[in-house]
């Protein structure tokens, strides 16, 4: 799954707290929910930017799906509030399989309803798993459509055509037939693809404006870039609901704002920012703020994401094409300085490979062993070898809102060794469009990675299989990276049903490919999230990379 840039940005496996947060507080994944309080009230919610997508189909960054599947949708299963446990959500149970984990049935729970009262069928999930797959409803999770049997092929249900590979012999029976076993299939679906769409309310492209709520919460008003106004949806049943709270009466989201500012008014907390929250997470700038005042330090809650987030290389343009550019880049990279971007050893460690400790058992993987700081000497060499005259220039892609100390940290790392940046800044709503883009895509972009559940089918191949690279809408392989062997392998690590040993092969096949390098790793994000005074229940999430689990916050009214 990916993240916001700088942004960790696709889930953490285990409830990891930050251990090392330097006096930062730590939120507790085993906090009661119900310490929200009591219903009522209204959450604030300051954001600087507006979401890159709200349509379940196409929702595959951090945040964008905390928001979607914890107040405005569901899905067949879900993660328990500040956990990675997942439980039933739409569906009565985690699935059943009768042949090995190649056919899935679920059934759907008495009493699920819309926005407008009517129930929510089978056929619902069908039809939103079929229109993720459909060429205009791109940038969404791609799982579905390599799982299901003919989902490479299908292009989706608008010319009238169905999945056979999906059947709803009645409104509550739903199966998913795959073309290989799956046992992480009921982790699968709790991505939002597998959240009910009613195709009378589906308008395409536009039902990003205005997804139809079978979730706690329904769309009273949403000007794109400048407020959500999320309000009751009287027909959620909260019996049907072991998760969500739903506290808040009304949810306000605020886009457009400035982050010092949130920063600034958080810290004060008065008035309506009492029950704010800030959506983004806090930066290096941010918490020189925070931690030196006691009252707000107490209300960051910080976790640690379990992502990866990389430097990616643009394998279309030359010199990228080159693993010895690439490699000389990577030998370049002055970690240490884009780990101080990140705020220094509390916010950040150093990645080393793709895999993120949580997903390796805690071992530390590390093919090249550079120093942290780089080795310009040995940077110098590669690239002299590659053959390419200095001074090359390149474009990186950032965000626009963002202090973008990371990008700057990279552009003055290449320097040394004749690369000369241009730090190319788009708004953040538009960031993932243009990376996956394979026409306009810049030469080099920071990415971020994490896992959509514990197991490294959920990583790896979502970044490295060429079988799933298209024109545009890509995720994931935004490095366009090609390699029949390293799809043959994943196949391989896929028909192997023992955690053990795939976990062992994942971790292999890790090192592979940084051998040729695609990505660079640079840091293993740590998340601070400040809210007012009055938010009760903040709990980080470990799936969503830290970020608050919106399914139990709640305000003193």
């Amino acid at each position: 799954m990916k993240t916001m840039p700088k942004k960790l940005g696709l889930l953490a496996v285990a409830a990891l707290l930050c251990g090392a947060c330097g006096g930062v507080r730590q939120a507790s994944g085993d906090r009661p929910a119900e310490e929200g309080g009591t219903k009522g009230g209204t959450l604030t919610v300051l954001a600087i930017s507006d979401f890159g997508h709200l349509d379940p189909a196409r929702n595959w960054t951090m945040p964008d799906m905390m928001s979607g599947t914890r107040l405005i949708y569901r899905t067949l299963t879900t993660y328990k509030a500040g956990s990675s446990e997942i439980v039933p959500d739409l569906a009565t149970d985690l699935g059943t399989s009768a042949d090995g984990g190649t056919t899935w049935k679920f059934t759907l729970k008495d009493g699920l309803k819309y926005e407008d009262g009517t129930p929510i069928k089978a056929a619902d999930i069908k039809y939103n798993v079929e229109r993720s797959m459909s060429p205009d409803i791109s940038s969404g999770p791609d799982y579905a459509q390599k799982l299901l049997v003919g989902g490479t092929d299908y292009k989706g249900p608008y010319d009238g055509k169905s999945l056979d590979s999906i059947e709803t012999p009645d409104d509550k029976t739903i199966i998913f037939k795959l073309r290989r076993p799956a046992g992480e299939f009921p982790y699968t679906v709790t991505l939002t693809t597998f959240s009910p769409v009613p195709p009378a309310k589906d308008t395409k492209v536009e039902y990003d404006n205005r997804p139809f709520s079978s979730g706690p919460y329904k769309i009273e008003k949403y000007d794109r870039g400048k407020e959500l106004v999320l309000v009751r949806n009287e027909h959620w049943d909260p019996a049907t609901d072991t998760v969500r709270l739903a506290l808040p009466d009304r949810i306000h989201v605020k886009q457009g704002q400035d982050k010092d500012t949130v920063t600034d008014r958080l810290i004060a907390a008065s008035g309506a920012d009492a029950t704010a929250v800030a959506w983004g997470s806090a930066g290096p700038q941010s918490l020189s703020k925070i931690l030196p005042d006691p009252r707000a330090k107490e209300r960051l809650f910080t976790g640690v994401t379990g992502c990866t987030s990389t430097l990616v290389f643009n394998m279309n343009k030359k010199p990228l094409d080159d693993p010895k550019v690439r490699q000389a880049i990577h030998y370049a990279l002055d970690k240490e300085s884009v780990q101080t971007a990140m705020g220094g050893p509390n916010m950040a460690d150093i990645a080393t490979a793709y895999l993120p400790p949580a997903m390796t058992g805690g071992a530390r993987q590390d093919v090249y062993e550079i120093p942290p700081a780089g080795d310009v000497a040995k940077a110098r060499t590669l690239l002299a070898e590659s053959g390419i005259a200095t001074p090359l220039k390149v474009k990186l892609t950032a965000t626009t809102g963002s202090s973008n100390n990371v990008e700057v940290a990279i552009q003055e790392s290449l320097k040394k060794i004749g690369i000369e940046v241009e730090i190319n800044a788009v708004d953040g709503s538009v960031y993932y469009d243009l990376l996956g883009d394979q026409a306009k895509a810049d030469e080099m972009g920071v990415y971020g990675w994490c896992p959509d559940y514990p197991n490294g089918s959920s990583f790896l191949p979502p970044l490295f299989d060429s079988r799933g690279i298209k024109k545009t809408g890509n995720s994931g392989n935004v490095a366009y990276f090609k390699d029949a062997a390293i799809d043959k392998k994943i196949d391989d690590i896929y028909a192997i049903l023992q955690k053990d040993a795939s976990n062992k092969a994942w971790q292999e096949l890790d090192s592979q490919i940084m051998r040729q390098l695609p990505q660079a790793p640079l840091y293993l994000e740590k998340r601070g999230y400040l809210v007012g005074k009055n938010v009760m229940g903040a709990v980080n999430h470990p799936v969503w990379a830290a970020q608050l689990d919106y399914a139990v916050i709640g305000v003193k009214k």
